[in-house]
């Protein structure tokens, strides 16, 4: 039968069925529907539908319910086609769905009433709000209508979907409800600053938000409320009041549940007080602690008093929190005190301390001031008195000079370093803090020195001596002397002077005797050790002292006078300011000359003679002589440093005060030049002469009057170099011709040297006259560089070299020659190696037919041949090489030479007439020089004709031949001496047949 193809749908509708089917082919003329049980012939519902109708509403079924549905098709001529179908409808969503904690903070019951109909069964899922994680998926027998979850989290929200299940269908109703917040525990409450508190707790994941109020219980206020998320487990209060008790109350919430947490209650830090001072009060020995009232709150302050550096405790005094000193009464003198200040605020406190305060000491007593016997050093004493320390101050004259403060607990000082014999005012005074008592005071004297530096000295005076010392106080009293003759030691006399003094001069004394002087100083009650000092009166010194020239040997006398007086020896002293080395002799007071011999030549010497009394001499005046010099030796003149210079040395043997260098030309005897050196110097640069010029010198050597000269020295000064240099080649001779200007001054000639380039041979030598200006240097190798150089040359001497390259002409290559190998495209070139050297070859390739340079190539030196490809057939070349050096060149002749032409190609041969051939062709490339036809009977093998044709020719004409005459015809292409031809061609003049042979 036919397929309905019926299918059924409830569009959501729990008690409705539709049903849908396909017109059947042909159409239908009506449709009967029957709704059954499955398994029971019991009809619930029947239908109809008319034509062209494909679908069917059954309604009022009961959800979740099976049903079989039959659908039947009236056909045409009474036939009925039917399909029976089964399904189910929808089933219906629970009612009255609940979810409720019961006050439980990790279960929820579900709860729920059956919708009408039937059912398979449940389906419930339930949710995590926050993180939308599924928690629980549980199936249910159709008949439950509660379900505990349980293990669930504290304060969260939860979403629970109950599905009705029958088959494959479900309807599903949904509801949220929070589990009961759980309380946190362990709440502290602890100050974090003088002005926040750190909040914290443990367990703050069981509720979805935490209230947290913190209260100024001072004020009973509440500070600060606070909601916070789940999860935060510590908190931070700012900005409260240093010193403050706080309360704390904290709360959970979830959804609709509300838990009253723990609470706590702290303080926060107290501000220590600012500006602690402790200073001295009105009263005496009482001191005043100050402090500023810090910000915030506090219970009370403790106000400790401290003693000494140790800072142990000695008072204690509380005072409410809104006072701001103190004072601290019946102190011990010259004591240290420091108060410390604490703010109490609950169990915490704030401290702050003064700097150390002192209380007024008193001076010590039982003062004393010794010098010990001492003249630098005072021991001062004085018994303990409290305080800090001292301050002793030892004066001069009420002007302090030395202040020196002391720690306690030293009752005794030692001034060191004092003046001798000065009176002295020591003052002690009690230090504590800034404090210092009233000065304790007493004087004492230091114990005089002895003269220092005491000193008796004739002043160069024969008749008188005088003392002098140097005070060292300025407290002593005066001096006291006696002067004795030292080898007798009988008394002179008696000195007495002032403390002010510190020379005396002692008269009316023989000359040359020595004496001793004794003295001592005062000071108050004190007198000094005694110091002495000795010396002589000063000699006279002689007169009348001569220095004479003995000449031979070298030597020198000496005379004096007797002198006046009395003298222990005579001590001569010869020397001279040219000589380190001096002579010295001592001679008896009765002697009066003395010569000195082996002395050195042309010295100037000078003479002294002292008389000797005791430590003292007294001399005369200088008297100077000369040695006679001796000639200098080794006197050389050589070239200086220029061609203008001449250096002169010698070997100074006889001394001499100083040279005199005497320059004159050689060739005449006139003084050009006198030059003075002093002796020691042992050359000299003489400059601005005629370079290369032959001079003559003499030195004269001076000793005071005396003179005598050296032997005579010949040297030639260094010729210029010759200037502006050339080196040309003389063309084709082998040769280079060298030029030259002439330099300043003078010469003998030149000397020229010329060196192979690269070659290890020695160097040719060549010389010139004085006046030349050029030579020519022959037989040189071709196509060669050369290094020329030329000197100057004046006696032994010569110029610096000039240097010039210059490079022969390279030899051009012989025996040519241009050569076919008997190609068409090739050509071949060689020629014999020509002597010398050269840098390369040039090698030009001209073609004659097109009047134009086609190759040029450079080739090794040693190269002999090159082929040439890749010419044109047929045509005339012309080759040249050249030997190339440098910018010099040398060429070969010129060959010439055809490559090979090409045959003609496509001959053909018509014969317009019986006495007339026309011959005709074509060539290859460029093609020949020219073009040869022969004509041959071809049944005789006579030849009939031979035309020369120019190079242009494509064509040709033969006349008068016979007629039907077969003739064989050749062309061939000609260049210069070579040719090619076609094959024979044969053709039949009019009246035969042409054959192609």
């Amino acid at each position: 039968g036919t397929l309905l193809n019926v299918s059924v749908s409830d569009h959501g509708r729990p008690d409705s069925l539709l049903l849908s089917w396909d017109e059947p082919e042909g159409g239908a003329k009506g449709y009967l529907l029957a709704l059954s049980s499955p398994g029971s012939d019991m009809l619930l519902q029947n239908g109809s539908a008319g034509p062209n109708t494909t679908s069917f509403w059954f309604h009022g079924l009961t959800p979740g319910t099976h049903y079989e549905i039959e659908v039947t098709a009236t056909l045409a001529c009474m036939d009925t086609t039917s399909q029976t179908v089964t399904a189910q409808t929808s089933p219906s969503p629970v009612r009255s769905l609940s979810l409720s904690s019961g006050g439980s903070s990790a279960s929820l019951r579900a709860a729920w009433a059956h919708g009408h109909g039937r059912r398979d069964g449940y389906r419930l899922a339930l949710w995590h709000s926050d993180s939308q994680s599924l928690v629980r998926n549980v199936s249910l027998l159709p008949s439950a209508s509660t379900f505990l979850f349980d293990g669930l989290l504290a304060g969260s929200e939860y979403a629970l979907k109950v599905s009705t299940l029958a088959g494959s269908s479900q309807a599903s109703t949904s509801i949220h409800q929070w589990t009961a917040p759980s309380v946190p525990t362990q709440l502290r409450l602890s100050p974090g600053s003088s002005t926040s508190l750190v909040a914290s707790w443990a367990g703050a994941a069981g509720a979805a938000w935490l209230h947290l109020e913190l209260r100024n219980l001072l004020i009973q206020k509440v500070s600060t409320t606070l909601s916070a998320r789940r999860g935060l487990s510590s908190y931070t209060f700012q900005h409260l009041h240093p010193g403050t008790q706080y309360w704390l109350g904290l709360s959970a919430t979830a959804g609709s549940y509300t838990a009253v947490g723990p609470n706590a209650t702290a303080w926060t830090y107290p501000l220590s007080p600012d500006n602690v001072t402790l200073s001295s009060a009105e009263e005496q020995n009482s001191l005043q602690a100050r402090w500023s009232i810090p910000g915030g709150q506090r219970d009370f302050y403790l106000v400790t008093l401290r003693e000494g550096e140790a800072g142990a405790p000695t008072r204690n005094i509380s005072v409410g929190g809104d006072n701001d000193h103190v004072t601290f009464h019946g102190l011990s003198p010259g004591q240290q005190y420091s108060v410390q200040v604490v703010v109490v605020a609950g169990p915490y406190r704030a401290s702050a301390h003064s700097t150390a305060a002192w209380t007024e000491p008193q001076a010590p007593s039982g003062v004393s001031l010794s010098s010990q016997g001492s003249p630098h050093s005072l021991l001062a004493s004085w018994e303990e008195a409290t305080g800090e320390g001292y301050l002793l101050v030892l004066s001069l004259a009420e002007h302090p000079v030395k202040n020196t403060s002391l720690l306690r607990g030293v009752t005794s000082f030692t001034y060191e370093g004092l003046h001798p014999g000065t009176l002295y005012t020591f003052e002690v005074s009690t230090v504590a803090g800034p404090y210092t008592s009233s000065p304790r005071c007493i004087s004492n004297w230091t114990y005089p020195l002895p003269p220092e530096q005491l000193t008796l000295s004739n002043g160069g005076h024969s008749t008188s001596l005088q003392a002098s010392w140097r005070a060292v106080s300025s407290g002593n009293t005066g001096y006291t002397g006696t002067l004795r003759e030292t080898k007798s030691q009988e008394q002179v006399r008696n000195v007495t002077v002032g403390s002010n003094w510190t020379n005396v001069t002692l008269e009316n004394l023989v000359p040359g005797r020595q004496y001793t002087l004794e003295m001592a100083a005062m000071a108050g009650p004190y007198r000094s050790p005694v110091r002495s000092a000795t010396d002589w009166t000063y000699p006279l010194a002689p007169a009348g002292v001569t220095l004479t020239n003995t000449r031979r040997p070298m030597g020198l006398s000496a005379f004096w006078d007797k002198a006046a007086g009395d003298v222990d020896q005579f001590h001569l002293q010869l020397y001279s300011k040219s000589h380190a080395a001096q002579r010295n002799t001592s001679v008896g007071p009765n002697t009066h000359n003395f010569t000195f011999l082996g002395l050195s030549p042309g010295t100037q010497y000078f003479l002294k003679v002292t008389v000797l009394a005791g430590p003292y001499r007294s001399s005369s005046h200088f008297a100077t002589e000369w040695t006679y010099p001796l000639s200098l030796a080794n006197v050389s003149v050589q070239p200086g440093r220029k061609p203008q210079e001449l250096h002169v040395s010698w070997v100074e043997s006889g001394g001499g005060r100083d040279h005199l260098v005497q320059l004159s030309v050689a060739e005449s005897l006139s003084i050009i030049r006198n030059v003075s050196v002093p002796r020691g110097v042992t050359q000299l640069d003489l400059e601005g002469l005629v370079p290369g010029s032959r001079y003559r010198v003499e030195i004269i050597s001076q000793a005071g009057p005396h003179r005598i000269s050296s032997q005579t020295a010949i040297g030639h000064t260094v010729p210029l170099p010759p200037r502006s240099l050339s080196a040309s080649p003389v063309s084709m001779a082998r040769a280079l011709a060298v030029h030259w200007e002439t330099a300043p001054g003078q010469r003998d000639g030149y000397l020229l040297s010329v060196l192979e380039e690269g070659s290890s041979a020695p160097p040719r030598n060549l010389e010139a006259g004085k006046d030349s200006t050029n030579v020519t240097v022959p037989q040189l190798e071709p196509g060669t560089c050369y290094l020329v150089r030329i000197w100057a040359v004046a006696g032994p001497h010569r110029s610096l070299p000039g240097n010039i390259t210059g490079c022969t002409v390279p030899a051009a290559p012989t025996n040519l020659s241009l050569t076919n190998p008997g190609s068409s495209s090739e050509l071949y070139t060689s020629w014999n190696k020509p002597p010398g050297r050269r840098d390369h070859y040039h090698i030009t390739l001209y073609s004659l037919s097109t009047q134009s340079r086609i190759q040029v190539q450079t080739l090794s030196p040693d190269a002999l041949n090159i082929t040439w490809t890749h010419l044109e057939a047929g045509s005339k070349f012309a080759v040249q090489v050249t030997a190339v050096k440098g910018s010099l060149e040398a060429s070969s002749i010129n060959v010439t030479q055809w490559t090979y032409p090409l045959a003609p190609v496509n001959l053909t041969l018509g014969s317009p007439s019986a006495s007339v051939l026309v011959v005709s062709w074509a060539v290859v490339a460029r093609g020949a020089e020219g073009f040869m036809v022969d004509v041959h009977d071809t049944a005789s093998g006579t030849p009939v004709g031979h035309t020369v044709l120019g190079g242009d020719a494509r064509s040709h004409i033969l006349r008068s031949l016979s007629p039907g005459t077969r003739y064989s015809v050749a062309v061939r292409a000609t260049a210069g001496p070579f040719h090619a031809s076609t094959p024979n061609v044969t053709h039949c003049t009019r009246e035969c047949d042409a054959l192609l042979a």
